[in-house]
């Protein structure tokens, strides 16, 4: 397993930790940044990360922004993503096993640092379920699908 992380200048001190908790567990991480606390966009890092998933160069993402709000909604913008934001170990394993999140997005200012490892062990350990939830997964494809030819035909 491979996981990809990426955070702004809020969320860059809990992605080192992050990264640091992972490599301890012997989980590969690729560090897409930012690296300080020098003002940046987080788009630009959902979309790193979210790209590194679609190419299949990392299995999963990790992003941190304030929220966590930022990133999953710019991440989301990815065809092929499925970014959630957790704040709990519930939403974090639900958004797992019901919604095979690819990407979770974490808040660095509405989160303790031990809450925020906890929730990521949790999201990591949960598989997908499959089952009725592959018939709703398909659908959000579809829609990813409907929306591409949607936007091909406006000239977007």
């Amino acid at each position: 397993m491979k996981i990809a992380l990426g955070a702004d200048h809020a969320g860059f001190e809990l992605k080192d930790k992050i990264k640091q908790h992972l490599s301890e567990q012997g989980i590969e991480v690729e560090d897409e940044g930012t690296n300080s606390p020098d003002s940046v966009d987080y788009p630009d890092y959902a979309r790193k990360v979210a790209e590194t998933i679609v190419d299949q160069r990392a299995t999963l993402g990790i992003l941190v922004c304030g929220t966590g709000i930022g990133m999953a909604i710019s991440a989301n913008k990815v065809p092929g993503i499925r970014a959630a934001n957790c704040d709990n170990l519930f939403e974090a394993q639900m958004s797992r096993e019901h919604n095979d999140a690819n990407i979770l997005a974490l808040g660095a200012r509405v989160l303790q640092p031990e809450a925020a490892m906890e929730i990521v062990d949790t999201w990591i350990k949960t598989e997908f379920a499959g089952g009725r939830h592959q018939r709703r997964l398909d659908k959000i494809h579809e829609i990813e699908e409907q929306e591409k030819s949607t936007a091909g035909k406006a000239g977007l």
